[in-house]
């Protein structure tokens, strides 16, 4: 299986302080990697310059062989923070303005909406939607343009038991139809049952990456890399 992304030594500086800290990984294609790592580890500072929202202060990324340029976009789908839904309009209305940004047909958005399950809405406003629906949205919207990669920042912040179900079931039928995945939590249990490779950050270091291997002590695996890299991390 060949790697769709890879970082050499990436790293991010705010000032003084260093949020990444020579950061390596390889993310085979159509696998789901789980970054995890405590808050303030480093994880949003890398998801978001892969996704092109900063500017690395040192270090490559390659996506499918060749160093990483922003028409590697076309590509990349994202969802990082709070999903950019406008409350006032359906999801078809959501996803319209998206098309017409991104200058894609219309046709591509029926697609999305059923993979995500939200082709029934209707005429319900996104601003009545459940927390658990609002990301799907999100997700959809991250989907528009067919990407081959698939970046997710804390996807289950905030859900439901019966919302994070859902959206791990979506997560994970990604691989199959050709997308591969990254996502960052802080919870490690949950990304156990979602993902087949991880890696753990603290103080913004790569302390492990690694397939999941059944019968792991990932538990103590985690608490053993925080404590030697934990330190104040964005």
């Amino acid at each position: 299986m060949r790697e769709i992304l890879e970082t050499r030594n990436l790293t991010k500086r705010f000032g003084q302080q260093t949020a990444v800290d020579h950061l390596s990984l390889k993310i085979q294609e159509n696998s789901i990697y789980g970054l995890l790592g405590p808050n303030g580890a480093g994880k949003s500072t890398v998801l978001k310059m892969i996704a092109g929202i900063l500017h690395p202060s040192e270090g490559d990324i390659l996506f499918r062989g060749h160093p990483w340029s922003r028409k590697d976009l076309g590509q990349i789908g994202s969802l990082i923070e709070t999903p950019p839904v406008y409350q006032n309009l359906t999801a078809w209305e959501n996803l319209k303005v998206r098309t017409t940004i991104l200058g894609l047909p219309d046709t591509c958005i029926a697609p999305v909406l059923h993979i995500v399950e939200l082709d029934n809405t209707g005429k319900k406003r996104a601003g009545h939607f459940s927390l658990g629906m609002k990301q799907r949205l999100g997700i959809a919207l991250a989907l528009l343009n067919d990407p081959k990669l698939l970046i997710l920042d804390e996807p289950t912040n905030g859900l439901d038991p019966i919302g994070i179900q859902e959206l791990r079931g979506l997560i994970t039928s990604f691989p199959e139809k050709g997308i591969t995945v990254i996502l960052s939590s802080h919870i490690l249990s949950e990304v156990v049952q979602t993902a087949d490779h991880i890696g753990i950050m603290a103080g913004g270091v790569l302390g492990y990456s690694g397939r999941i291997q059944p019968g792991e002590n990932l538990e103590g695996l985690f608490m053993e890399v925080v404590k030697e890299n934990r330190r104040g991390g964005v």
